[in-house]
């Protein structure tokens, strides 16, 4: 399945799930499933922002009038705005959750609410099902794509799961005492269940996130640069350069690298042809050769040009 293709079917599916859970939590009065549905809204909203940011970026790589065009007015591509769009999503993930757990705390000291838990019951059993194909699906397609957008999405189908399934067990759990002595803590059971889902929930965006903005801020990663010095130690060695230099990121899903060789002011001339075909090993050695490498190698006598 193609990234475009599960990316679209998954807005598709979480449009469903956010108009169902906010009509119906409005519905029974249930605080939680209305979250849920305002989560896979927030959700869906991102997604479409995702698939859109795709679209540019598989444009940019083709050949066509439009990726001309693309390329005419954007040099560098579109890789940055993977990361950024990463990073607010996680951010706007995390902010739903801690409103979400504001909304439950002050629901518990207004003194709670009762609901219709036989409706939410069911709408909480075919939302956990729902969510958790759509996040097996989408992590079982990822081991291929190795895309982070279909990462944090199938992540965030999970967490909407994991959400569901904890409704599902809290209102069955209330249908069970609605009878009994414990009838009194029915009206406490939505805003307690939607604070610790909430609790659960603030931290899981925080990995991709951090990620996100190391990306965005060009941290240097250090799998990456081992990779690549090492490279330029060995051909330092093969042709008896004096030094070298290499400047490396990670952008989303693109390496940008840049290395520097130093030569000897009176080392002997080399045709432009013998010099390319350096570079050409160089590009050979660190590998992942394609449209998301950003490869620079440059030769120079002065050390100066490569600080």
């Amino acid at each position: 399945m193609r990234e475009e293709t599960l990316l679209k079917l998954s807005i598709a599916a979480t449009l469903v799930m956010a108009g169902l859970g906010i009509t119906i939590g409005l519905w029974t009065g249930s605080r939680a499933i209305v979250f849920d549905g305002a989560f896979s809204l927030v959700d869906a909203l991102m997604g479409a922002v995702s698939l859109l940011v795709l679209g540019l970026m598989k444009s940019y790589a083709l050949s066509t009038a439009r990726g001309q065009r693309l390329e005419a007015r954007f040099n560098f591509g579109f890789w940055h705005l993977e990361p950024m769009v990463l990073a607010l999503n996680g951010v706007l993930l995390m902010a739903v959750a801690t409103y979400g757990l504001i909304n439950a705390i002050e629901s518990i000291l207004a003194g709670g609410r009762l609901l219709n838990f036989d409706i939410a019951l069911y709408y909480a059993g075919a939302a956990a099902v729902i969510c958790f194909a759509m996040g097996a699906l989408g992590y079982r397609v990822n081991r291929h794509l190795q895309s982070g957008f279909v990462k944090i999405d199938a992540q965030g189908w999970l967490s909407a799961g994991a959400l569901s399934a904890a409704l599902l067990a809290a209102f069955g759990i209330a249908t069970l005492i609605e009878e009994t002595r414990f009838a009194p803590a029915l009206p406490y059971i939505d805003p307690a269940i939607l604070g610790m889902i909430c609790l659960v929930l603030i931290p899981v965006p925080v990995a991709i996130t951090r990620r996100a903005l190391s990306e965005m801020l060009l941290v240097t990663p250090p799998d990456l640069r081992a990779r690549v010095d090492a490279v330029a130690t060995a051909i330092t060695a093969k042709y008896g350069f004096l030094a070298h230099q290499s400047y490396v990121a990670r952008v989303g899903r693109a390496e940008q690298i840049e290395m520097y060789f130093v030569a000897a002011p009176d080392a002997p001339a080399r045709a432009l042809s013998d010099w390319d075909a350096i570079r050409d090993e160089v590009g050979a050695a660190i590998g992942k050769a394609g449209p998301d490498r950003w490869l620079s190698v440059t030769f120079t006598a002065d050390p100066k040009w490569s600080a």
